[in-house]
């Protein structure tokens, strides 16, 4: 960036400043009147009010999403902070690590300060770094239930994840057990992964689905109708893989418009899911604070209504 700021320092001081900056002789990254979009929350279940930018955990674990990462601080230092910049709902997994995310957040954060969501999964086993089996079957959904409890030092987990429908066992079978925890109190709300509306529809037979979360970005909208079912039917989405995972999100579009808007293409594909949809609860994850702070930057960017047509085409 020009005139002695980097764009590091630039997105420090639109964080620390909450207002829209302009350096001199480029445009300016976030609109005088900003969309708030960090401010602006989703309820999820109707009763945990959430900013709808959160926090992905996945990222803090080892390489291939498998052990302890190589910096262990660095990851307790990203929790930390991802909390600092306003974050209010986190997502993890058992399968992260495994157990190594769950243990991390528990390690960095609490005792939890008030108001934070931590939103966990089962149902998917680990056999290897980079490889992932779905297990739907009810007594191991349960063991996995108390295994995270103990982990994340919770009484209750706010909202437990079906990580995956497992094809060898019945959808009502797996969330049977779900509903099992959340009699008992271990359990406030339930949501579902990687699922189209029929499952979503079908699953509600069985016990109250609150949040869906399906892979979905600029890049890959296979999901557009379970995006419409939960904006129809009040349920939140949590998009992962919200710039792209590994391979990021670009095309001639995204680039220009990224550099008009003096923002990273991360930035921008965070920004675009913002606006997208009033559901949407982007969960960006990472390892790197200064990653985290450009991520969280992208709230405050405000994108046109031709701006956001021309992304999506």
């Amino acid at each position: 960036m020009e005139n002695g700021i980097d764009r590091r320092r630039f997105v420090r001081l639109s964080l620390a400043g909450g207002v829209g900056l302009s350096v001199v002789g480029t445009a300016p990254l976030f609109g005088a009147e900003s969309t708030k979009n960090m401010s602006d929350t989703f309820k999820i279940g109707g009763d945990l009010t959430v900013n709808r930018l959160g926090f992905g955990a996945m990222r803090i674990t080892g390489e291939g999403i498998w052990g302890w990462p190589k910096d262990r601080n660095a990851a307790i230092k990203v929790l930390k902070r991802a909390v600092e910049l306003g974050v209010n709902l986190i997502d993890t997994a058992d399968a992260y690590g495994p157990e190594t995310s769950e243990l991390l957040i528990a390690e960095a954060l609490h005792p939890y300060p008030k108001g934070l969501v931590i939103a966990t999964k089962g149902g998917l086993t680990r056999p290897g770094p980079g490889q992932w089996s779905p297990n739907g079957k009810p007594d191991y959904l349960k063991q996995c239930v108390d295994k995270s409890l103990k982990r994340l030092k919770l009484d209750r987990i706010d909202l437990y994840q079906l990580h995956r429908i497992d094809s060898k066992v019945p959808m009502e079978d797996s969330l049977g057990a779900l509903k099992e925890a959340q009699a008992a109190g271990k359990i406030r709300h339930i949501g579902l992964s990687e699922v189209s509306p029929e499952e979503i529809a079908r699953a509600r037979k069985t016990v109250p689905i609150v949040t869906v979360q399906n892979r979905y970005n600029l890049d890959d909208r296979k999901w557009d109708k379970t995006l419409t079912y939960c904006e129809k039917e009040g349920l939140g989405f949590m998009p992962w893989a919200p710039v792209g995972g590994n391979g990021g999100v670009h095309s001639t579009a995204v680039d220009a418009a990224a550099k008009a808007k003096n923002a990273t293409v991360y930035q921008l594909a965070i920004a675009w899911l913002l606006q997208r949809s009033p559901v949407m609860l982007p969960i960006p994850g990472t390892s790197s604070v200064a990653h985290l702070e450009e991520n969280m930057a992208a709230a405050k960017l405000k994108l046109t209504p031709d701006e956001m047509k021309a992304l999506a085409a």
